[in-house]
């Protein structure tokens, strides 16, 4: 399953390809539902993978139940976190930023959050998100915790790439699959405003509830029969509301299938596009670089892993891509 290649460096003009990529960072927020299926460990690597292609990238611990991510880049205690945030005690999130060994990335750390209150309220995490966009930073990589609490379906929502994470197992794809329905009708709550529409889109939510709405296509005749603007306004959503998906610890080519199925699947029951962004194979040496507290691209960049995740760093700074045009998983 090896394929070798290269992540090519900033070209010195790419800056200039767009005012609006010029002037805020790419938000890129990475979630999936469950715990376990690498998440962190992606979100690590990948950063590092597109700072040491020469991007100015930070990365911002969301999990404060159980931030990790400053171990899995080898910081050992962050001065400031995003959990002086959520407290209050500091309102600057340019102040939150610490240095990381890796050139060109710098680091948000989640810990020494307060238990009582695990995220910000919904006005404060407004104002997180436009600090996050003043950066001085290409990418701005955001690692959400397990499940799909409000905040955390937020920052996804709010993100120019929204990437689920998931591995060949049933109880990550059924989680992925909630993780994104969650995402999918809080954005077409977020959406519409009418008070009806509102009240079904709560009730669709309930995946037993009375009205029988089992599937989007079903909300969507339900927002059409009330207000047949809103329901052009939630096609309009949903063609809005692309995420992708990358399988983590693929063994065979059996398992790489998984994107396409989940793929069909959202195409299918959510009227979604989903982008199958790629896929990481199962390495060995992705568990000594947990342990040795370094992101596998930097500890061992020739490792059959690591070609994988700058495949998938590649194409998350492809030009292309940044201007709306999809890649293939298989490019």
């Amino acid at each position: 399953m090896r394929e070798e290649i290269p992540l090519s460096p900033v070209p010195a003009s790419d800056a200039a390809l767009d005012p609006v990529l010029r002037s805020r960072p790419r938000l890129v927020a990475v979630g999936g539902g469950k715990g376990g299926v690498g998440k962190t460990f992606v979100v690590a690597n990948l950063a590092a993978a597109l700072a040491r292609a020469g991007h100015p990238v930070v990365v911002v611990d969301a999990d404060l139940d159980g931030a990790n991510l400053h171990t899995a880049l080898g910081v050992a205690s962050p001065r400031a976190t995003l959990a002086d945030y959520v407290a209050q005690r500091e309102d600057d999130v340019g102040k939150l930023v610490s240095d990381t060994a890796i050139p060109n990335l710098r680091l948000i750390a989640g810990t020494q959050g307060n238990l009582g209150e695990a995220q910000p309220d919904p006005a404060r995490r407004e104002r997180l998100l436009e600090g996050l966009a003043r950066l001085p930073a290409r990418f701005v990589l955001v690692d959400l915790g397990a499940g799909h609490q409000p905040a955390l379906v937020d920052y996804f929502l709010a993100a120019d790439d929204g990437i689920v994470v998931l591995t060949p197992e049933p109880t990550s794809v059924e989680n992925a699959y909630g993780f994104l329905r969650a995402a999918f009708y809080r954005r077409m709550h977020d959406v519409l405003l009418q008070p009806a529409v509102r009240k079904v889109i709560a009730e669709a939510m309930d995946q037993r509830n009375e009205r029988g709405i089992r599937t989007p296509f079903d909300l969507q005749r339900e927002v059409q029969a009330i207000d047949p603007g809103a329901g052009a306004a939630f096609v309009a959503a949903v063609a809005r509301f692309r995420p992708s998906l990358i399988v983590n610890e693929v063994r065979t080519a059996e398992e790489i299938k998984l994107g396409f199925a989940v793929r069909s699947v959202c195409r299918k029951y959510f009227g979604v596009d989903a982008e199958y962004l790629g896929y990481v194979n199962h390495d060995d040496a992705a568990r000594r670089s947990v342990l040795a507290r370094r992101p596998l691209v930097e500890l061992t960049p020739g490792s059959d892993a690591s070609i994988y995740l700058e495949r998938i760093a590649r194409k998350l700074a492809d030009p292309g891509r940044l201007h709306g045009q999809a890649t293939d998983v298989s490019a």
